[in-house]
């Protein structure tokens, strides 16, 4: 589902994830986050609160958007997330958020987001493209 061009993407930009309860909608932009080689984003939680409210409360669902700002190549990923607290990819999470916080703030779990929609949002005829 992910191509080299989403995948490079999504590896070298910052992302912006969304969530919706309770007719609340919510984003936040995450650094923490990575593609495994099974197509899988995963993103590392160290402030995620609500986020991971609404993950509980909506069946897990997420969308992801990321993009270059400047080529503004960009997708958006709908898909649905289940959240983990061990595992190699949170011991990943907790190392670097200790190294960029020195210790002040740690990665307690992570999303894991399994994709089911890709759209494309750069600009030009294949926006809103899926993929």
């Amino acid at each position: 589902m992910l191509n080299d061009s989403i995948i490079n993407v999504l590896k070298n930009n910052l992302w912006d994830v969304a969530t919706c309860a309770d007719n609340e909608p919510n984003v936040v932009p995450v650094g923490f986050k990575d593609v495994t080689a099974e197509g899988k984003l995963v993103v590392g939680d160290v402030f995620l609160d609500t986020t991971l409210k609404n993950i509980a409360e909506n069946n897990g669902r997420v969308a992801v958007s990321a993009y270059d700002g400047k080529t503004f190549e960009g997708y958006q990923i709908k898909g649905s997330a289940v959240y983990v607290t061990e595992g190699e990819v949170v011991d990943a999470f907790k190392a670097a958020a200790e190294e960029l916080f020195h210790g002040a703030a740690t990665a307690k779990g992570a999303l894991i987001i399994t994709p089911e929609k890709v759209i494309v949002t750069t600009p030009g005829a294949d926006n809103k493209k899926e993929l």
